[in-house]
């Protein structure tokens, strides 16, 4: 009897991308404490109206996102962080991210969530964060100099007109001078600020598939921070990966490094003790963990703390300690790795699985045209999603007087 639509059965090209993805990343790696790995929307399969054979990869898993994944037709979303953390009650469309689980199922789209294996795999984020670290610039690393002190804005306010003789810039024109002869003043108007800001920027796309980066040519050891034992094949995982250098490098090569390999973002937070200067700092030793890394980072010997977000308190004891802290928002020490190493890596793993169920579903079952159709597919596509992106960018403001020299 021919096989036709059912609701109990997941696309044959879904098995493919859930089977390559357990293969890279296999969900025993996952940190189980808190976290929810694996097949987390498994729609069911309509031969007749059937989606495309490609993977939409992705951080988060947003309205925009889900918006995207369903005008390309996707077959699967990898969204990097879970949509579904906590156990549901219910899922109606009230709630925003259920909204998007309920829209993806009815046209067919399952999702997939690797994020803490990912993180703990060999070569896997953790590896990608410390290889940008160690990394070399395609030129020689930049000489760089501390900004100097900013100097108090000067305006037609500073001018008294009326005699020639110009103010110092840090003399209240509303004070009178006492060494001047003391006629009346008329008070001049306060003038409007006028400030123009960017839009809010993010790291470039584009730049994350094409950085300039260079294997590292710094003689340094790489170690895990916390292993995870008992999974066969990976038995150098673990979270968080400690860095420690031959050399001492400068602080100010390791931040073009990072910001070269992340995307060119146009700025982002860095803590270093009141006490000291950005280049006379010497790192010997940098502490790394992607997202949110507190719980990984704490009680390291580190030099530097390389993460995606730290909190105020933890930033603060760890200058106080005389360490330095480099943080990117969030998800920008996590999107790269997406467009530098998985997409790859996926599309090769994928390519064999897909052939392999393809081959496994027409000798075991007797498939209407429509199963028939969809198995014959041999097309493989993997890309990365154009619209998720961090909540966070950054905003400039416009017209502003450089402070300082640039560290590039």
């Amino acid at each position: 009897m021919s096989a036709s639509y059912t609701t109990d059965r997941a696309s044959p090209f879904t098995r493919a991308v859930v089977n390559s993805m357990r293969k890279l990343y296999p969900e025993a790696l996952a940190d189980k404490t808190f976290d929810n790995t694996g097949l987390l929307l498994e729609a069911p399969f309509d031969p007749i109206r059937r989606q495309m054979n490609s993977v939409l990869l992705t951080v988060d898993l947003t309205k925009a996102v889900a918006d995207e994944a369903i005008e390309r037709k996707d077959c699967v979303v990898v969204s990097y962080h879970p949509i579904i953390f906590k156990g549901l009650k219910c899922l109606t469309l009230a709630d925003t991210q259920q909204q998007s689980l309920l829209r993806l199922a009815l046209e067919g789209i399952s999702v997939y969530s690797p994020h803490t294996a990912i993180d703990a795999a060999p070569g896997g984020l953790g590896d990608w964060l410390a290889d940008i670290v160690t990394g070399t610039l395609s030129e020689p690393e930049p000489a760089t100099k501390t900004a100097e002190p900013e100097k108090p804005e000067t305006n037609s306010l500073n001018t008294d007109s009326s005699n020639g003789h110009s103010q110092s810039s840090d003399q209240d024109p509303f004070i009178e001078n006492p060494q001047e002869e003391k006629t009346p003043k008329p008070r001049p108007a306060r003038m409007a600020l006028q400030r123009t800001y960017s839009k809010p920027t993010y790291p470039k796309p584009i730049e994350l598939e094409q950085t300039d980066l260079a294997p590292s040519s710094a003689s340094h050891a790489r170690s895990v921070i916390h292993p995870v034992t008992g999974v066969k094949g990976f038995e150098d995982a673990g979270m968080g990966r400690l860095v420690k250098f031959s050399q001492p490098q400068p602080l100010t090569h390791l931040i073009e490094r990072i910001a070269r390999g992340v995307g060119n973002p146009k700025g982002f937070p860095v803590a270093i003790p009141q006490t000291r200067q950005v280049e006379d700092i010497q790192i010997r030793s940098v502490a790394i963990c992607a997202g949110s890394g507190s719980s990984v980072l704490r009680d390291v010997d580190a030099d530097l703390l390389f993460t995606g977000e730290l909190s105020h308190h933890d930033a603060l004891a760890a200058t106080e300690q005389g360490r330095c802290v480099v943080t990117l928002f969030h998800s920008n020490t996590e999107r790269g790795f997406l467009h530098s190493v998985l997409k790859e890596k996926l599309t090769r793993v994928l390519r064999r699985e897909w052939d392999r169920v393809r081959e496994e579903v027409a000798e075991g079952e007797d498939l209407s045209s429509e199963w028939e159709d969809a198995v014959h597919d041999e097309d493989v596509l993997v890309e990365v999603s154009e619209r998720d992106r961090d909540p966070f960018g950054i905003v400039i403001l416009q017209a502003s007087t450089q402070v300082g020299k640039p560290l590039g």
